[in-house]
């Protein structure tokens, strides 16, 4: 199956041999992007996803078997990674198992999410607003927050030493539609630059690439500058980048959603007690990352390196870490600002979201810690 885009009237293709981490290979890719068809939501798949093992269950088991959860092994996913490696999760579920499943990009998570094939995702909010819309409104829903921040444009300072340099420049964004590639034209578009949202192409060049070249791309001059998630924020940093804009500065209070908790509705309707148990695991999660900041640093980066990837070197992990707020507000009204994003970047048509969140559960969880409810945003469950 063909990558799908974050939105569902854009899909990018790569060529078709393997992106290699040459100059010319990365020039390669980031001219290859093209327009397929109209289906499709969530951000670039790549590899496929991976199972990580499950741990020992003990105690009670509650109205289902086994809970399969889907995340990515990226640090704004720092609360499954972290929760996960603690025993967090498992101690709330008792004798249901948990089984898990690293994926690389939003749409494989939103396929198998609708598919049965994972019960519960953490996953962007682009991802997460294009199931919903797909799917009119029946296929899931955002059941709580997870994290916030953590993306920045950076530069290179010998190309790029204002915001109004970016004329005539070229930045790389993760993939076309994604949530920092909406961010991007969103602010483009508010400072009076014409660009063309599918190709990327007008006053300053969008080029949309891999975040796992993206780093490649900036050594061999191919890109000026990108604006990116941690880590790949901090990797260009130690290449010589400099933070331009860090897009927190953007929002009010400085927060805006990049990882939610969604649910399959079939699950949440079937086993509500289970979806509660790994929300009382997210909030304890949270409640320790921000408790043991170290710690829960080691645990996230410790579970990167276990589902196959590469630990971060402390220059890359510190910076990126500290970044990124963990939280359990969903910050639902920044999730409608990033889809009127998308309308005014010229990527979406303007979605309804009325009913896309059922915070039900997690404010039980929170009352229960003495916490108050947070809000939808007058977009919860209908």
């Amino acid at each position: 199956m063909a990558p799908h885009s974050a939105f569902p009237h854009i899909v990018t293709r790569l060529g078709s041999g393997r992106i290699r981490r040459s100059a010319v290979a990365v020039t390669a890719a980031l001219t290859a992007v093209s327009l397929l068809s109209a289906c499709g939501y969530g951000s670039k798949s790549s590899d496929s996803a991976a199972a990580a093992p499950a741990a020992a269950t003990s105690g009670v088991k509650l109205s289902a078997d086994s809970v399969k959860i889907g995340y990515f092994a990226n640090l704004t996913h720092g609360t499954p990674l972290v929760g996960l490696k603690e025993g967090l999760f498992q101690k709330e579920l008792g004798a249901t198992q948990v089984k898990t499943q690293v994926f690389n990009a939003g749409p494989a998570e939103i396929e198998a999410l609708n598919a049965g094939s994972i019960d519960i995702g953490w996953v962007g909010p682009s991802p997460a607003i294009n199931g919903y819309v797909k799917s009119n409104g029946e296929d899931l829903k955002i059941i709580g927050g997870s994290a916030s921040g953590g993306v920045k444009l950076v530069v290179n300072p010998s190309k790029v030493t204002s915001l109004d340099d970016l004329k005539g420049k070229k930045i790389a964004t993760p993939q076309l539609g994604n949530t920092q590639d909406v961010a991007l034209l969103n602010y483009l578009a508010g400072k009076g630059f014409k660009e063309d949202p599918q190709s990327g192409k007008g006053d300053v060049s969008v080029l949309r690439t891999d975040n796992k070249v993206t780093p490649d791309a900036y050594k061999s001059g191919a890109i000026d500058g990108a604006w990116v998630p941690e880590p790949t924020a901090s990797k260009l940093v130690t290449l010589g980048a400099k933070v331009l804009l860090d897009e927190k500065d953007l929002w009010p209070d400085k927060k805006f959603v990049i990882t939610n908790i969604v649910v399959s509705q079939k699950f949440l309707k079937e086993h509500p007690d289970v979806v509660e148990a790994v929300l009382r695991g997210s909030v304890n999660t949270n409640a320790f990352i921000k408790a043991n900041p170290d710690k829960a640093k080691t645990d996230a980066n410790d579970a990167i390196k276990a589902t196959g990837g590469a630990a971060l070197e402390p220059a890359v992990l510190d910076p990126a870490w500290q970044s990124i707020d963990f939280l359990d507000d969903p910050l639902a009204g920044t999730l409608q600002s990033e889809a009127d994003h998308a309308v005014t970047a010229g990527l979406l048509k303007k979605p309804v979201l009325t009913g896309i969140y059922d915070l039900t559960l997690l404010d039980k969880v929170l009352a229960a810690k003495g916490q108050p409810a947070v809000a939808d945003a007058g977009l919860g469950a209908k």
